[in-house]
């Protein structure tokens, strides 16, 4: 198949190509020195939440421990993905605005206002992962696979 034609078949299926997710900026590790970081892209976490968002509201009356089961698979995978060395800050973001996401799904069951934060954080600890890092540094990870 030549290339006008893939381009074109491509352009038909609407196929985009996502790109980078986290795009690498510089920065300073703990100590004070120049490192590289990398970053979740707001758009893509921002797509992300909307649709947790759409699905909690969906999922609205199913008892919680159902819901959390979910959430935690969700959460979990994302962390999955993004979970690299300079990400914490963005997937700490992420977690707290699920559970924030989470509480409003909640507090909408009923008209009663009965969700108190401290129940709230008890949900978030046994249902919500916290974030880690999973994915090596670089440098570790290619001294595995080129020794020298």
């Amino acid at each position: 198949m030549s290339r006008e034609v893939h381009v074109r078949f491509c352009e038909r299926l609407e196929v985009k190509s996502l790109g980078p997710t986290l795009p690498h900026i510089s920065g300073k590790d703990r100590n004070g020195n120049f490192t590289v970081k990398r970053r979740t892209i707001r758009k893509r976490m921002r797509a992300k939440l909307r649709a947790i968002k759409q699905q909690l509201y969906q999922r609205m009356h199913d008892p919680v421990a159902q819901t959390g089961e979910w959430l935690k698979s969700v959460v979990q995978g994302y962390f999955n993905y993004h979970a690299v060395p300079g990400n914490s800050g963005s997937l700490r973001v992420y977690r707290v605005r699920v559970i924030r996401l989470w509480r409003r799904a909640l507090l909408r069951r009923s008209q009663k206002h009965r969700l108190i934060w401290t129940r709230m954080h008890r949900l978030a600890e046994r249902w919500v992962p916290k974030p880690r890092p999973l994915h090596p540094y670089p440098e570790r990870r290619f001294a595995a696979s080129h020794l020298r």
